[in-house]
């Protein structure tokens, strides 16, 4: 377990690692270039143009990101489909909210996105630095979801870089953290509902509309879900969807790594996150 410590650790100790991690040092972070080439990041700086109403998920990896995906699937489009009718039943949320870098972008180097009706959902595990210069001189809405694991490191240069975004520029980033969502569900939906600029209704939550939405898209009943205990989404590195659904646990990280490798990344994290207001469970 203790080489999972690298790709948290200090640049030096992940690249001891980096080929059986498969990570390479790119415009200053460690990116899983087995999944993630390089040259579709390229494409995606280059040529992705952001609308203003566009909004875009951003995680690390194993952070609660298709949980969150569902949620905010759900919130934009609750006035256009039922949960009985919602494509969240037949399609896993990584479909519906898909990646810039991984998908799009790695299959295309200019797709055209067009046809995809407003507002748009995509997602990506990159950090702010390395986003598509359209996004931030746009005014489309960012929600980061943090902590994580695996590639896209230093770990806390990819959360203090929203984490500090948000402070400068709240009504375009909102620092979501996974324990926030799982201690009060309902709360923080409303919170992400409000930034997303689809506040529920008086009457929505009279009539447990927010409740719901929270129901529907928790980590059981998703996982619970045909297409996500047998499916396979086509092109995806990840060999069925079930993958996508771990412990769902804060703090979980904790039975991957030895008590060594735990106190050593507290310790790292208290130095690095020292004085920016950002803490972490």
């Amino acid at each position: 377990m203790e080489s999972k410590e690298s790709s948290l650790g200090t640049p030096s100790a992940a690249a001891s690692n980096a080929d059986d991690l498969g990570l390479t040092q790119f415009q200053g972070f460690w990116i899983p270039s087995r999944s993630v080439p390089t040259s579709s990041i390229i494409a995606f700086q280059k040529n992705f143009q952001a609308l203003d109403d566009d909004i875009i998920v951003v995680s690390k990896r194993k952070s609660g990101t298709t949980w969150l995906k569902a949620l905010v699937f759900s919130i934009v489009n609750r006035h256009h489909y039922t949960f009985s009718n919602t494509p969240l039943n037949s399609t896993n949320p990584h479909l519906l909210v898909p990646y810039l870098d991984i998908h799009l972008y790695k299959k295309n180097p200019n797709p055209d996105l067009s046809t995809i009706s407003s507002p748009r959902l995509f997602s990506t595990h990159l950090p702010y630095p390395m986003l598509a210069d359209s996004i931030k001189r746009s005014n489309c809405r960012i929600v980061y979801r943090g902590p994580g694991e695996e590639g896209y490191g230093p770990f806390w240069d990819h959360a203090l870089g929203y984490w500090n975004m948000s402070l400068e520029k709240p009504s375009n980033v909102l620092f979501l953290r996974y324990e926030e969502l799982k201690e009060d569900p309902v709360a923080q939906t409303k919170r992400l509902a409000a930034f997303l600029g689809f506040p529920f209704s008086i009457e929505e939550e009279k009539t447990g509309m927010v409740n719901q939405i929270v129901d529907f898209c928790s980590f059981n009943n998703l996982k619970d879900l045909e297409v996500n205990k047998t499916g396979k989404n086509p092109g995806s590195i990840i060999p069925n969807n079930k993958l996508f659904f771990r412990s769902g646990k804060v703090g979980d990280y904790v039975n991957h790594l030895s008590p060594t490798a735990v106190e050593r990344l507290s310790n790292i994290l208290e130095e690095k996150l020292s004085g920016s207001g950002l803490t972490f469970k």
